[in-house]
Parts: structure tokens; C-alpha cells; sequence
């Protein structure tokens, strides 16, 4: 019949078109090991000394029966493992689509000194081996059902050690079906979670228009997608690809991050898990999240278009609307007594007070006027909530950028002491750790070896360590022969004592050479309340006002009296009230104030827990960049 081929010549047209497409098909996997070799190399390079030091790899089995050959684990015992309660809860990091745990390390850095912490590669990304290959075994449920498996390997189960869920982006997902008593995976490990950080969650599945996408993507071969992702990511830092992610107004450092993290990540991977999202086993929606019933720490960021904030508020929604339909009769009490939760949705216009704010009750105030939004609801139980909106340009890259990820490490510390295990906080654990008296022999060594006294600071302070009434040189009398008024233009003529303890020399014998004694006691290694840096702010503006700063003559231009600061040392809580004044009164950013206290009292602040709650605490929006306090 005419048009049809003979039946030999459609057999080798048969044959060609099989052959052909096996040879398609074998080179778009032989495509897809290069890229996977490739990235392995690339992130093995690059990956920060943290997690190289601590990293292992290990083949896991998950119940549903998938098998992941090389799963990179990094794993952190607390520096004082050997001094502090084994039963201090584990920190486990979930990264995103796309992500790794490397994405983590900024917040690590802090977070490793407060508790033992366990980040996880997923299969096919950072240095996490690409297999298997199935589509099946990168779905929500069983990438949750893989962090479980590497939880119980980790976790101490013979004293029953409790676990700490933290997650980014897609991760949240994963860590609310593991943590959710409505969840089908509850059963796993979700009596022994004990709270959970969600940074930039996704509240639900796909919409429709995102499955249509997703479904066209499919489709396409990971080395064709490759091609569209190097296209996107033309122009480097200033790239497409990166704008989405960290912002149009990211700093470089950031961007460089960024790009690192989007060069390894893989294709192939990826579509695995964007092919999955829109099965049954997608992710979690409203069912699963309403089911959350330990603290969560919901955090979003108000530039993000990747999951936008709104997430933030709909899940936040849900568990509300969950709590008031349990607990119509219950009063909120989870939050301790002197904090008083915010309204649901609040935002407060910032103004320049004398009081810093406090993070336990205010939002962080913002230069320009625009607050993070940061409300609290509430029930009994173990159950507390916290959501925060940081206000533009944080976006999905927040907790490594280095304009907020200071303040996230200060609010994260906060919510943990406070809501989930009070021994997760930096100060009662070195209280905890102290057990030696402040004047033994080492401590004693220790003082002698640390600088009399600084440099004026900010033109106004001195940073000095407490004097000794028996010692030789840093006694009141050689402390006043040495920088007293009387001594220098810019000598000390108040001496401000905001140690606890009774002092161990006597103000007697400043006031009797001229230099007045004041004492404000705070506690060793606690981060200041507000009400104290308060007080501390008062004192100085009062001592300005009775005269004491002035120039007794001309003297040297710019030169005048200063006001002495010490606790025992003279570095931390000290740092933390010179600072204070510096931003509340001086005008200083934030970042300027602690250089200049580190330049003139170097180290600097030595507890990274207080300079967290200082960014907490003054989130100060740059006038140039329009981005939270950083360089």
C-alpha cells in the first residue's frame, strides 16, 4: 500500500529509534554522574571548617525500605559534653530544596556553644551522595522518614535525650511531619521532640499554577534543566538566581554564599523531589502543622518571594485556630510572668527612648522606623508560640546572610532558654560551669594577666578590671596615681561597679583621692536586662549632669574627664553597658559601638551570646543599603 514502509525497513526504523533513545537516555545519566562527581568536588572544596571537621558519612535504611549509600552527617558534641547533663537536648538542622547543611554554619557557630548539634546532607545535595535514583525516596515522608533513622543513631536513647528540630525552607516540612501528633509519621520520633525552629516555612502544597509547572519540569532532562539553570545564573553574584534567594539588596558575602550554594546544588535531585512534591506524599498541610503541641518559633522574612511571610501568618493561623477550638477554657501561660505577649499581627512604629528594647516583650526597633514584627500566642502544657517577620530586604537567605543572622541567633538562644529547656541558655550553663572561687590561683593569674585599663572609649569610658585592695599596683591608690583625674586630662573621674559581689577593695580610698564610687550590681555571665542597662544609662547621664565630665581647664583640646567601668574582668558585661550607651546616646550603629570597644579593649566582648542579644536588641536599619546592622 502506498506510504507504508516494507516490514524490514520499519523493524530498522524500530531498532534505530530504541537504539537512539537508549543512547539518549545513557548519555543524560552519564551527564547527570559528571555533574553529581562534580558537585561532590565542589562542595567538598568549599565546605567550611566546622562541618569538615565533624563530618561523617553513613548508609542509611528507612523503614519504608530505601536505602541512601552516603548520607554526610555532621555531628558536634557540646564543648563541655564531659561537665554539663548528658540529657541536654540535641540540635538537629534540615536544610531545603536545593540547600545543605552548610547553609547552617552562621547559625551553628553560636548554637554549637549551647547545645550538641546534628546537620544532615539530604541525598543528592552538599556532599550527600545523588542516590538511589527513584522518585519515591526524595518525597517529603520519606526524606523525613531519613532524618528520623540518622536522629536515632545520634540521639542518646539510654537517658533519654530530647530533640530540638531546626529547619529552613522545605526542611520545616520535614521536621512537621516529624514532630506533629496529627502526623502519619508521628510515631518515629515525635514523643521525644521537644521544640522547633521553622525558618521561612511553607504552610501547605502546591498551587494549582505550581503543579502545572512542576509538571512541565518533569519532564525535561536534568542536563536540559542544568543548561536553564546555567542561564539563570549569568552574571554571578549579581545573577537572577541569587536575587531570588537573598534579595536585590544582599551584601556581597552574602551573594558569594549564595552562589556556592546554587552552583551545588544538583538537578537531578532537585526534580526528583519538585516531581514528588505534588503526589500524596507533598507537603504537610493544615492537618499536620494544627497538630504541633511543643514550642515553635515560626521566623519569615518580609522580602522573601521564595516562601513568602504570609506562610508564616497562615500557619500561625492554623495552630491558633486549633488552640481555640481544644482550649476554649484554657488562659495562655506559656511565657514566663514578667513577659507580656504582644497581639497577634502587631506592629509598633520605633522611636529612640533611653530604654533598649527588651526581646522578651518588644519587638527589635528599627532605625527607620519600621519594626519586626514579632507577636507571641500562647497555651498550657509544654505549647508556646512565637512568630517574627523580619521587615525588608530579609528574604529566604536570612539565616546565613550577615545582616540578620546575629539577631536569629539571639532570638532562637531567647526562645530556647526560655521556652524549651532553660539549660540551653549560654548563661545558665556557665553559671552551671563555674565552680572554682573568682580569686584562685588560676583566677588570680588570670586577672594579673589582663590590662589595668583602657583607652577612653567613645571618648567617654574606660573599660578597666575590678582593683584588688591588697595588690601592689591595682589597688584604689595606685589605680588613682596611674589614671586618675588628677593624673590625665582624659584620667578617670567616677569609677562605676557593676559587679555583684562586695568589692574586694575599698571606694573609701577613691573618694579620699578624688574619684567618685558607684555601684549598679549585675549578675556574672548574664546577658543585662533591659531595666539594668536602663539604670546604667541613667547613672551615666546623671554623672554627666553633676559636672564630673567637664574640662577642670583648656587642657587639650577634646580631651575631658572619663567615667570607669568594670565587673571582674572588665570585657563582657562591661562591653555590653558601654555599648549600650554608645547606641542609645551616642549615636552609634551598633556595629560601629562594638568595634570601638573592641579596638580599645581588645578583644572586645568575649561572650558571642552577648553580642547576639545586642543585635537582638538594636536591629538598626542602615541608612546607605537599606539592610539590617552589618558591613
Amino acid at each position: 500500500m502506498s506510504g507504508q514502509l516494507p516490514a524490514s525497513a520499519a523493524v530498522r526504523w524500530t531498532v534505530l529509534s530504541v537504539v537512539v533513545g537508549l543512547a539518549l537516555v545513557g548519555g543524560w545519566r552519564a551527564v547527570e554522574k559528571f555533574q553529581s562527581r562534580r558537585r561532590l568536588k565542589s562542595a567538598e572544596a568549599s565546605d567550611p571548617s566546622l562541618l569538615a571537621k565533624h563530618t561523617t558519612f553513613g548508609r542509611y535504611t528507612t523503614p519504608s525500605g530505601w536505602t541512601y549509600p552516603r548520607i554526610r552527617v555532621f555531628y558536634k558534641p557540646h564543648l563541655y559534653a564531659d561537665k554539663l547533663p548528658k540529657s541536654i537536648p540535641l540540635l538537629v538542622f534540615t536544610h531545603g530544596l536545593g540547600g545543605s547543611a552548610a547553609q547552617f554554619v552562621p547559625l551553628l557557630t553560636s548554637l554549637i556553644n549551647q547545645a550538641p548539634c546534628l546537620a544532615i546532607d539530604l541525598p543528592g545535595f552538599g556532599r550527600s551522595k545523588f542516590a538511589p535514583g527513584h522518585e519515591k525516596a526524595y518525597t517529603t515522608h520519606a526524606l523525613a522518614e531519613l532524618v528520623a533513622t540518622i536522629i536515632k543513631d545520634y540521639r542518646d536513647a539510654e537517658i533519654d535525650q530530647k530533640v530540638v528540630l531546626v529547619g529552613h525552607s522545605m526542611g520545616c516540612s520535614i521536621n512537621a511531619l516529624l514532630a506533629s501528633s496529627t502526623s502519619p509519621l508521628s510515631h518515629l520520633i515525635g514523643e521525644k521532640v521537644v521544640g522547633s525552629i521553622a525558618i521561612c516555612p511553607r504552610g501547605d502544597s502546591l498551587t494549582s499554577d505550581e503543579v502545572a509547572l512542576v509538571r512541565r519540569m518533569s519532564w525535561l532532562p536534568s542536563p536540559i534543566f542544568d543548561l536553564l539553570r546555567l542561564v539563570d545564573r549569568r552574571g554571578g553574584t549579581a545573577s537572577r538566581s541569587v536575587s531570588r534567594v537573598v534579595g536585590e539588596e544582599a551584601d556581597n558575602e552574602t551573594r558569594r554564599m549564595q552562589l556556592r550554594f546554587n552552583m551545588q546544588s544538583e538537578s537531578a535531585p532537585f526534580l526528583r523531589i519538585m516531581a514528588a512534591g505534588i503526589g500524596a506524599e507533598g507537603m504537610p498541610g493544615k492537618a499536620v502543622w494544627a497538630g504541633i503541641k511543643i514550642p515553635l518559633f515560626l521566623v519569615g522574612g518580609e522580602s522573601d518571594h521564595v516562601t513568602p511571610a504570609q506562610e508564616v501568618e497562615k500557619i500561625k493561623g492554623w495552630l491558633t485556630e486549633s488552640l481555640h477550638l481544644n482550649n476554649k477554657s484554657q488562659t495562655p501561660d506559656g511565657y514566663s510572668k514578667d513577659t507580656v505577649p504582644a497581639t497577634t499581627g502587631d506592629t509598633t512604629t520605633a522611636k529612640r527612648t533611653a530604654n533598649p528594647t527588651n526581646p522578651q516583650t518588644d519587638p527589635p526597633r528599627m532605625d527607620s522606623g519600621v519594626a519586626i514584627k514579632d507577636s507571641h500566642t500562647t497555651t498550657r502544657h509544654a505549647f508556646a508560640l512565637k512568630t517574627t517577620i523580619f521587615p525588608a530586604p530579609a528574604s529566604h537567605g536570612l539565616m546565613y546572610s550577615t545582616d540578620t543572622v546575629r539577631i536569629l541567633s539571639g532570638m532562637i538562644e531567647n526562645f530556647l532558654s526560655m521556652h524549651v529547656d532553660e539549660r540551653l541558655g549560654a548563661s545558665w550553663q556557665l553559671q552551671h560551669l563555674t565552680t572554682s572561687g573568682k580569686w584562685d590561683v588560676k583566677n588570680l593569674k588570670k586577672w594579673q594577666a589582663v590590662e589595668a585599663c583602657s583607652e577612653p572609649i567613645g571618648g567617654l569610658f574606660r573599660a578597666m578590671k575590678t582593683m584588688r585592695e591588697v595588690d601592689d599596683e591595682h589597688s584604689p591608690e595606685g589605680f588613682v596615681e596611674v589614671y586618675g583625674v588628677g593624673r590625665r586630662q582624659d584620667g578617670v573621674s567616677v569609677v562605676v561597679d557593676i559587679s555583684h559581689e562586695a568589692p574586694v577593695y575599698h571606694p573609701e580610698g577613691l573618694e579620699e583621692r578624688g574619684v567618685g564610687y558607684r555601684k549598679l550590681p549585675t549578675v556574672s555571665k548574664e546577658k543585662p536586662k533591659a531595666e539594668e542597662v536602663d539604670r546604667f544609662v541613667k547613672l551615666v547621664d546623671e554623672l554627666r549632669g553633676e559636672g564630673r565630665l567637664k574640662k577642670q581647664d583648656e587642657g587639650i583640646a577634646g580631651k575631658h574627664p572619663t567615667i570607669g567601668v568594670h565587673c571582674h574582668y572588665g570585657f563582657n558585661r562591661t562591653g555590653f553597658f558601654i555599648v549600650c550607651y554608645l547606641v542609645e546616646r551616642e549615636g552609634y550603629r551598633l556595629v560601629d559601638a562594638i568595634r570601638e570597644f573592641s579596638e580599645k579593649r581588645p578583644p572586645g566582648i568575649k561572650h558571642d551570646h552577648f553580642v547576639n542579644e545586642l543585635y537582638v536588641r538594636y536591629a538598626v536599619k542602615m541608612e546607605r543599603r537599606g539592610t539590617v546592622v552589618g558591613d
